[in-house]
């Protein structure tokens, strides 16, 4: 028996799904890369931090000791690399990137709740509200 075309269209589904399921793990194993990427120099950048430090600690007290005019230069110059280490492995922590998908969950649900509110909104509103009866004035509080 020849395949029909609704075999072929079954079949379809299954390579698009396939297919879809190796651009997501090709697109995991890249983040994956990424993220060991980012953690090597992240641990290079803190060694490098805390050998600076422990530099700038045996300067300061060197400097104490005798003030040496090329020690005050190496002590600038490493503060500004460990001002910039220090940037470096902040920047690295907030990325666009890793603040991406947390944003986009914030604007969806918070949009969502707000167009459930405006919903509930006009519904109560739409809904008739009893009005208290009015007293029709009797003919006594006429008189006076």
């Amino acid at each position: 028996m020849p395949p029909s075309d609704h075999d072929h269209s079954k079949a379809e589904p299954s390579e698009a799904k396939e297919l879809n399921f190796d651009q997501e793990l090709a697109e995991v194993e890249r983040s994956l890369h990424s993220l060991k990427e980012r953690y090597v120099q992240i641990e290079r950048d803190q060694q490098e931090q805390a050998q600076l430090q422990q530099r700038r600690e045996y300067l300061q007290t060197e400097l104490e000791q005798s003030a040496q005019p090329e020690w005050k230069a190496e002590l600038k110059q490493i503060q500004s690399r460990l001002d910039e280490l220090e940037f470096h492995l902040e920047s690295r922590l907030f990325t666009w990137g890793s603040l991406k998908e947390p944003f986009w969950q914030i604007v969806r649900f918070g949009g969502l709740g707000m167009v459930l509110g405006w919903f509930l909104a006009f519904a109560v509103l739409k809904q008739p509200q009893p009005q208290p009866e009015s007293i029709p004035p009797t003919s006594s509080s006429r008189q006076l």
